[in-house]
C-alpha cells in the first residue's frame, strides 16, 4: 500500500480544494482569496501540524512550478486579443513599455541597497524576477463591474503580458549570476539569446497551425466541441515541452505559443473560446497546489534567507512599483485616483515564485537562498496586503471614479478580458 510524504502531502491539498470549494464565496466576502487560503494551508500543514514534508529543491516541486508557468503563460496571452489590444493600447502599453523597465530597474538599485555587497547580476535575477504583476491575486479587483472597464482591462492586459515579457530578462540575468568570467558569461548569454529566438519562432509556428487546424476541424465537423479543451491544453503542452525537448526556451514558446493561438483564434467559434477556460482552470489547479507548496516552504526559505528581506519586500510593493507606474502615466490624462489604484494592485505571485525557484536550482545555494527569500517575503507581503485590500480599495476608487465627468479617459468604454480568477 502506497504511503509517505507526497501521499500526505496529496491529501492535504485535496481537502484544501473541498474545502475551499465549500466556503469560497463566503470567504472571498472575508477578502479572503484562494492564494490566501493555500498559502495558509501549507504553512499549518507543515509547522504545526506536522503532516506535510517538502523539499525546496525537490524536483517535482520545480516541475509542479514549470507546468504551472506553462499554462499561464500561455492561456494568459491567448486570452489578451492583440487585434482588439491595439484599438486602445495607451495605458498597458505605457505600463508594459515604460513602467516594467523601470519597475526592473528600481527592483535592482533596491536589492544593492538591502543585501548589502551584493553581485549586480544577482540584484538583477531579484529585480527582474519580482517585476511582473499577477492580476489573479487581486481578481476581486478585475472582476468589479464597477471599477471602470478601461482601468480592469489595463490591469488584467499588464498582468497577461509582463510575466512573458520579462521571462528574457530572467534567464539572462542567472545566466550572468552563475558564471563568473567575463568571457563565459558573453558565451553562455549569447546561447541564451538564440534560444530565446528559437523558443519564440517554435512557439509562434505552434500556435499558429494549432490554432488554424482547430478552427478548420471544427468547422468541417472534424473536431469534436467536447475534446476541444483538452486539445488546447495539448496545444499548451507541446508549445511548452516541445521547446524543452529541442532545447529552447519553453516558457517563451508557450507565451508566443498563447499569442500566436490568440490572433489566429479571433474570429473561432465562440465554443473555442469558451474552450480557453478549460486551458486556464489547468494552469489555476496547478497555481493552487504551488501556494500549497508555497506555504509549505515558507519557514525553511524565510529562515536561510539573509537580513534586509523585510525592507526589500516593503520597497518592492511600493517605491518599486508606484514610482515607474506614475512615471508611465505622466501625459494619459489619468485622474489621480486612478493612478494610485493602478499603483497599488501590481501583486507580486505566480511567476516570480516560479522564477524564484528556477534560479534556487541554478544558483550556488547561498546565493539562490538569497533571491528565493527576496521573492519570498515579497510574494507573502502581496499575497496578504493586496488580498485583503482588493475588496476595499476597489469600493472606494469605483466611488471616486464615478464622479468623473464622462469626457475623462477612465471612462471610455473598452471590451473586458476574462480573467484568470484564483479569488
Amino acid at each position: 500500500m502506497l504511503h509517505g510524504p507526497g501521499l500526505a502531502a496529496g491529501l492535504v491539498f485535496a481537502a484544501g480544494l473541498v474545502l475551499w470549494g465549500l466556503t469560497s464565496a463566503r470567504l472571498t466576502r472575508w477578502n479572503v482569496t484562494a492564494p490566501v487560503a493555500f498559502v495558509a494551508l501549507g504553512l499549518v500543514s507543515v509547522n504545526v501540524l506536522g503532516i506535510v514534508h517538502v523539499d525546496v529543491s525537490s524536483s517535482t516541486v520545480r516541475e509542479i512550478a514549470e507546468f504551472a508557468l506553462a499554462l499561464v503563460l500561455f492561456s494568459d496571452a491567448a486570452r489578451v486579443n492583440l487585434h482588439d489590444l491595439r484599438r486602445d493600447a495607451l495605458i498597458p502599453g505605457r505600463l508594459l513599455g515604460i513602467g516594467l523597465p523601470l519597475t526592473i530597474g528600481l527592483g535592482i538599485a533596491a536589492a544593492l541597497i538591502c543585501f548589502g555587497r551584493l553581485d549586480a547580476w544577482l540584484a538583477a535575477v531579484i529585480g527582474a524576477a519580482l517585476a511582473p504583476t499577477d492580476a489573479a491575486l487581486g481578481a476581486i479587483v478585475v472582476d468589479d463591474a464597477r471599477v471602470p472597464s478601461r482601468i480592469r482591462r489595463a490591469l488584467n492586459v499588464e498582468s497577461g503580458l509582463n510575466d512573458g515579457l520579462v521571462t528574457p530578462v530572467v534567464t539572462f540575468t542567472t545566466v550572468g549570476a552563475v558564471e563568473t568570467i567575463d568571457a563565459i558569461v558573453r558565451e553562455h548569454v549569447g546561447h541564451a539569446f538564440v534560444e530565446l529566438a528559437c523558443g519564440v519562432a517554435f512557439g509562434a509556428v505552434v500556435g499558429l497551425a494549432g490554432g488554424w487546424l482547430l478552427r478548420r476541424e471544427e468547422r468541417v465537423g472534424w473536431a469534436s466541441a467536447s475534446f476541444l479543451p483538452i486539445a488546447i491544453v495539448g496545444l499548451a503542452l507541446v508549445a511548452f515541452l516541445g521547446a524543452r525537448e529541442i532545447d529552447v526556451n519553453g516558457f517563451i514558446a508557450a507565451f508566443v505559443g498563447g499569442l500566436a493561438f490568440g490572433a489566429i483564434g479571433r474570429d473561432t467559434p465562440e465554443r473555442t473560446q469558451q474552450s480557453m477556460r478549460f486551458v486556464a482552470l489547468g494552469g489555476e489547479l496547478l497555481s493552487l497546489l504551488l501556494w500549497f507548496l508555497f506555504g509549505a516552504l515558507l519557514v525553511k526559505v524565510l529562515d536561510a534567507a539573509p537580513i534586509g528581506i523585510v525592507l526589500y519586500a516593503f520597497l518592492s510593493l511600493t517605491v518599486v512599483r508606484m514610482v515607474p507606474v506614475a512615471l508611465s502615466l505622466i501625459g494619459s490624462r489619468l485622474h489621480t485616483s486612478s493612478v494610485l489604484f493602478v499603483d497599488w494592485f501590481g501583486p507580486r505571485g505566480l511567476a516570480s515564485v516560479v522564477f524564484g525557484l528556477l534560479a534556487f536550482d541554478a544558483l550556488p545555494r547561498a546565493d539562490g537562498s538569497t533571491v528565493l527569500g527576496a521573492v519570498a517575503a515579497t510574494v507573502l507581503a502581496s499575497v496578504v496586503l493586496h488580498g485583503i485590500s482588493a475588496g476595499p480599495l476597489s469600493a472606494w476608487y469605483s466611488r471616486q471614479a464615478a464622479a468623473l465627468a464622462d469626457d475623462r479617459p477612465e471612462r471610455i468604454s473598452v471590451p473586458t478580458l476574462p480573467s484568470r480568477r484564483l479569488g
